[in-house]
């Protein structure tokens, strides 16, 4: 395998705090961007929208999404498209620390700074 470097714990990732109750921290491949969001109960729910086609995985807690003019509500396990450009946002619902897992293709160039840790290996 070509610039393989092995395993990483995504905590032992830089983070970066976004706002109250919101974390983050990013692991990119070749042209995939990851980015693992830490979304503590209380934050605030701040609909928006980009040019990116994102994948949400849930891998703790539960959750409610608005994308469009749909509502869902989703816990571990479930896995959400987002289209290009359709407003959305997402809050925890519950006690529980939810872990969101977003997958970008191609690389978001707004996240770069997220994977700065990365940056020899490209």
């Amino acid at each position: 395998m070509e610039d393989f470097k092995g395993p990483v714990s995504w905590a032992n990732l830089p983070t970066e705090k976004v706002r109250d109750c919101v974390e983050r921290a990013g692991f990119r491949g070749e042209n995939v961007l990851l980015v693992m969001n830490t979304l503590s109960p209380g934050m605030e729910l701040k609909p928006h929208s980009h040019p990116f086609e994102q994948i949400a995985c849930i891998l703790t807690g539960r959750m409610r999404w608005v994308v469009g003019d749909e509502t869902f509500e989703v816990g571990a396990g479930s896995v959400l498209r987002v289209p290009p450009d359709v407003v959305h946002g997402g809050i925890p619902i519950g006690d529980e620390v939810v872990m969101n897992l977003d997958i970008f293709v191609p690389l978001r160039q707004d996240y770069l700074h997220l994977v700065e840790h990365q940056k020899p290996d490209f």
